[in-house]
């Protein structure tokens, strides 16, 4: 129970990476409180939560409108009475080459997922303060790394990291802790989208060393690692949870 009375929200919950921290928090003894834009996915996490006797509600927000982020602080203060975790796990890709990138979608990617963690952040900052708060923002690989057809989306999130390495700084003797995870690839729905079918989703499995795709369930271990007590010293960090991706150094194989 390592995050027993704790209160949490928790962004882009309803499937994936969130979905997967939401429960797990629960199981730790956190309220939480479960946000995105699709009610009906937030609703049926809600129920797996309770079923197994964890508590949660599910709030509809848009995080890249800051009216609505404000009321989603709101209203979990007024249902809860405090607010001690902050989640920033929503996120949009808008793909396109560099070179042909339409506007819209460029925005898009960085209304989402930079913008929308920062407006989350900066509501929920008094309350995190006099709780002595953590909040764990998620980026992604394509921060360290470049790949095709990405570079909103990477952009966005190298923000997410260089916003969360500031907040630490800003807000360390205000009693906030503000840490990274930056996962790689993750069988989640956008996944399953981008590699439909077993054959690209092995293909995809041999290029991680540890030779397969994570499960939301390893990367929401370490965002509870973070979010809990059991990190108190840690602030400013990025945790790689890739498999090992990022560290492997892509050379010409041989016998």
């Amino acid at each position: 129970m390592r995050l027993e009375n704790k209160v949490a929200i928790i962004t882009g919950a309803g499937t994936g990476i969130g979905a997967a921290t939401a429960k797990r928090f629960a199981r730790e003894g956190a309220r939480v409180v479960l946000a995105a834009r699709r009610l009906n996915l937030l609703q049926q996490v809600v129920a797996q939560i309770e079923a197994t006797g964890g508590k949660a509600i599910a709030h509809s927000v848009d995080v890249a409108d800051e009216a609505a982020v404000k009321e989603l602080v709101t209203s979990t203060v007024t249902t809860y009475g405090k607010l001690d975790i902050v989640v920033n796990n929503a996120m949009l890709m808008e793909t396109g080459m560099l070179a042909e990138q339409d506007s819209k979608a460029w925005r898009k990617n960085f209304a989402v997922s930079l913008d929308g963690t920062m407006f989350l952040m900066r509501e929920a900052f008094p309350q995190l303060s006099a709780n002595g708060g953590a909040v764990v923002n998620i980026a992604s690989v394509c921060a360290l790394r470049g790949s095709m057809a990405t570079a909103a989306y990477s952009a966005a999130k190298a923000g997410v990291v260089a916003l969360s390495r500031n907040a630490a700084i800003e807000w360390a003797k205000k009693g906030v802790r503000v840490n990274t995870v930056i996962p790689g690839v993750f069988l989640t729905p956008p996944t399953e989208s981008a590699l439909p079918g077993k054959e690209n989703q092995d293909a995809m499995a041999e290029s991680v060393p540890i030779g397969r795709i994570g499960d939301p369930e390893e990367c929401a271990n370490a965002i509870l690692f973070l979010a809990s007590d059991e990190a108190s010293y840690i602030t400013g960090a990025e945790l790689v949870v890739d498999g090992g991706r990022v560290a492997e150094l892509n050379t010409p194989r041989w016998n």
